[in-house]
């Protein structure tokens, strides 16, 4: 079966950091660009972060710039997003995505090929 499978998520104070992880089955994610969206309550998906299938070129949101760094580790065909300073703001449902072009995972979803199952990132006011 190909999909993306999450971990990481949870509640964190504000200042916190966490980890989530995306792991890729059925498919290796060394030929697909790689990319972190979320999803806040009454809100569009937004890309957060991407990378292209080579990992030389990484994309970040501005609002995540210089907190959030993305990471691909191909030999475990896995993908992280390290979250640090964590503000209310980013609360919501992030998702992690793979596919063919960078242009997709780092915004149009319609180029995304795999999903992952999505996971709460919470950060009380």
């Amino acid at each position: 079966q190909l999909q993306l499978v999450e971990s990481g998520g949870g509640l964190v104070q504000p200042g916190g950091s966490l980890r989530l992880s995306c792991v890729a089955s059925g498919f290796t994610l060394d030929y697909y660009a790689i990319g972190w969206f979320r999803q806040a309550p009454g809100k569009e998906r937004e890309g957060v972060s991407c990378m292209s299938s080579s990992g030389s070129i990484t994309n970040y949101a501005d609002s995540v710039k210089g907190r959030f760094t993305i990471v691909r580790d191909n030999a475990k065909n896995t993908m992280y997003l390290q979250m640090n300073s964590l503000k209310p703001e980013d609360t919501a449902v992030y998702f992690c995505a793979a596919g063919p072009l960078r242009v997709g995972v780092c915004g149009k979803r319609d180029l995304v090929d795999y999903w992952g199952q999505g996971t709460q990132v919470t950060v009380p006011s």
